[in-house]
């Protein structure tokens, strides 16, 4: 079997994986979300309007830097946020968007995530940013997230969502699973009062110490997909 064909059913493998464990922990349900990894000078994605546990690897639809889908399967809808983000951010391998419940909550009020707890960091910066509002799977709501991952890692939708990149499928996922508990740990504290925020300087200390820290770590190892 040629080699690209054992690393392009790799790849599909990891996708289905990933997309089973967030229906497993809850960040997507029935058909929501969708996922996808850089490959041969595009990427692979979930195919639209289908749940995991009915997804083979050939249904991974593979597609191009133009729009052109390869594959039995239609694409997500979404996936011009994932062409998109590839265009926009070389350094990313991954791409992950769920719906879940928490981030879903701040997402409808139109609220970021602010510096509330250190580990709002992982997001890239001193804040998880909520792109503003767009219908699904058009460009204008791509724009609105390559606008809101700038300097980025993570972000919310408006009324839709939440997106999270990495430089492999492992560290998209687990960056993923980190904001949804994230929102809920700013949600919850929303229920008392107004949380007290770390100010900028702190949030940039804790941000030069992640420069070493996770992901970076991770992708020096070779780990994940």
């Amino acid at each position: 079997m040629p080699e690209q064909t054992i690393r392009s059913t790799r790849h599909r493998l990891a996708i289905l994986d990933a997309a089973t464990k967030l229906a497993q922990l809850g960040l997507n349900r029935g058909t929501a979300g969708n996922i996808s990894v850089r490959w041969d000078e595009g990427f692979l994605i979930t195919p639209s309007g289908m749940p995991p546990n009915t997804v083979h690897p050939e249904d991974i639809v593979a597609m191009d830097m133009e729009g052109a889908a390869q594959g039995r399967r239609a694409p997500s809808s979404e996936w011009r946020f994932h062409r998109d983000i590839y265009a926009a951010r070389p350094e990313v391998g991954a791409v992950v968007h769920c719906h879940p419940s928490f981030c879903v909550s701040l997402a409808v009020l139109h609220k970021s995530i602010p510096p509330y707890h250190y580990m709002v960091a992982k997001g890239g910066g001193r804040d998880i940013r909520c792109a503003a509002y767009a219908t699904f799977g058009t460009q204008e709501l791509s724009n609105h997230a390559v606008a809101a991952l700038e300097d980025r890692k993570a972000c919310l939708l408006a009324n839709h969502g939440m997106i999270a990149v990495g430089r492999s499928l492992a560290s998209a996922v687990a960056l993923a699973v980190e904001v949804e508990e994230l929102a809920e740990g700013y949600w919850r504290a929303l229920q008392l009062g107004e949380p007290v925020l770390l100010d900028d300087d702190e949030m940039d200390r804790v941000l030069e110490k992640f420069a070493t820290y996770g992901e970076n770590a991770q992708a020096a190892a070779g780990i994940g997909v």
